[in-house]
């Protein structure tokens, strides 16, 4: 354990780096890393320790992020892109065998959304079908859903956006009526409801970040979460370098077996640590990131509270300031209970309002702001290079929309009031300007 002398100099440390909000002179940041010193001490802990890889720090975020969602199995990874290419791939296993995910077969998601989403789609040479998303909630349609749906149809795969939850009791019907899967993409969404329970246990995989920007933060890295002991065990494999033996990091013979397989064309009593069944990576985290993560636990459900009261606070303001006659303002879709993860704002049809001009002039103000990320993907060059089997249901009229007339402002726990009025007044400023 650290001396408490460290302790107090780590406490300096952050103290000093603490400044109040100074408007027309502080930044407005689009996002941030919320901490305190508790994060250094563990990761230095764990650094004196000298297990740098994955090890009883990992262990221990899984069992407590696990208790907190009240589900079986967290998996952590080391990114976005490898959580939600490791849970399609798991789909893909040949040990599912009428459910398992095959080449050409069809997956459902939403062209208005983050590439590391689609991607994974078709890289596993799966044919996406895109539809289109409601402007306000900006989930995916559900009777775009339902006309999606064919006989190639096998899985859905598709995020919360920005901390809102799309329309599970409609979608969990759709998939349990066409037997398909779903995976679904929490990134912005930890501690948001759905009818009181929370998003990403509904159903086969849901996937995690743990990016600076997002709830908590690791760095860079993810999770995996399933109630499925098997499709966890594939998980674990796949991250593992495709490993067969499922002893974690540092422990031997769990199975007390190790020596006695016989598997495939391998010699009798081979190490059974060393047998490989799948042709994959190491996706693996280190403890010195899961220290980090521990800490960050436990501040998450006032992370969770304050992302909810600034949301408020600043809707609130933009009804107070009739900031919703020029604007569509964001919406929770029915029965969800968001954590919300940004402030969407889209300029309404007829308005006057020009969004390039008014997130420049933000910008100018110091205050950041964002796209809602590909906004429509198939315009996307990579896309259009690179990509020649897909299926898009109508449109995609609101995701072209979205590309040109929505931006969104920030709602996370750093943020004062003093921060929010700031961007109040920006933009009424504008507003009035014009």
């Amino acid at each position: 354990m650290l001396s408490d002398d460290i302790k107090s100099l780590l406490k300096q440390l952050i103290e000093s780096k603490k400044s109040a909000f100074i408007p027309w002179t502080s930044s407005v940041p689009v996002s941030g890393k919320v901490f305190d010193e508790k994060e250094l001490e563990y990761m230095i802990e764990s650094v004196l320790e000298c297990h740098w890889t994955e090890w009883k720090r990992n262990d221990l975020f899984e069992q407590k992020l696990a208790e907190f969602l009240w589900v079986k199995f967290v998996i952590t990874t080391n990114s976005w892109s490898s959580a939600n290419l490791l849970a399609l791939t798991t789909l893909t296993s040949k040990e599912l065998w009428e459910r398992q995910l095959k080449p050409w077969d069809e997956i459902i998601t939403v062209a208005s959304w983050f590439p590391t989403t689609i991607n994974p789609i078709i890289q596993n040479w799966l044919i996406p079908v895109f539809v289109d998303v409601d402007l306000g909630t900006y989930e995916a349609n559900i009777h775009e859903i339902r006309k999606a749906i064919s006989t190639k149809t096998k899985a859905i795969m598709m995020a919360h956006t920005l901390g809102n939850a799309f329309n599970i009791e409609e979608v969990q019907k759709i998939c349990k009526d066409n037997n398909l899967r779903l995976i679904e993409d929490n990134c912005d969404a930890l501690g948001t409801k759905y009818d009181g329970k929370f998003t990403w246990t509904f159903w086969d995989i849901g996937t995690l970040s743990f990016y600076p920007a997002h709830h908590i933060t690791m760095g860079e890295w993810w999770a995996l979460i399933t109630n499925n002991p098997l499709l966890a065990k594939f998980i674990r494999s796949y991250r593992d370098w495709g490993r067969d033996c499922r002893c974690k990091t540092g422990h031997d013979d769990t199975c007390n077996m190790r020596f006695k397989w016989k598997l495939w064309d391998l010699p009798e009593w081979f190490d059974h640590k060393y047998i490989y069944s799948r042709i994959w990576y190491n996706l693996k985290v280190t403890d010195m990131q899961a220290a980090l993560w521990v800490a960050q636990l436990d501040k998450l459900e006032w992370f969770i509270q304050s992302r909810k009261d600034n949301f408020k606070y600043l809707y609130d303001k933009c009804i107070e300031n009739w900031f919703d006659k020029y604007f569509i303002l964001p919406q929770a879709t029915e029965k969800s209970d968001p954590s919300w993860f940004w402030f969407l704002l889209s300029t309404k049809e007829w308005s006057w309002i020009n969004r390039e001009e008014l997130m420049k002039f933000l910008n100018i103000n110091k205050v950041g702001t964002r796209l809602l990320f590909a906004w429509n993907y198939v315009k996307q060059p990579a896309f259009i290079d690179y990509v020649k089997d897909y299926r898009v249901v109508w449109d995609l009229k609101t995701s072209d929309y979205v590309m040109n007339n929505t931006f969104w402002i920030w709602v996370y726990p750093w943020l004062t009031k003093d921060h929010l009025d700031y961007i109040i007044l920006k933009i009424k400023e504008f507003i009035d300007g014009k």
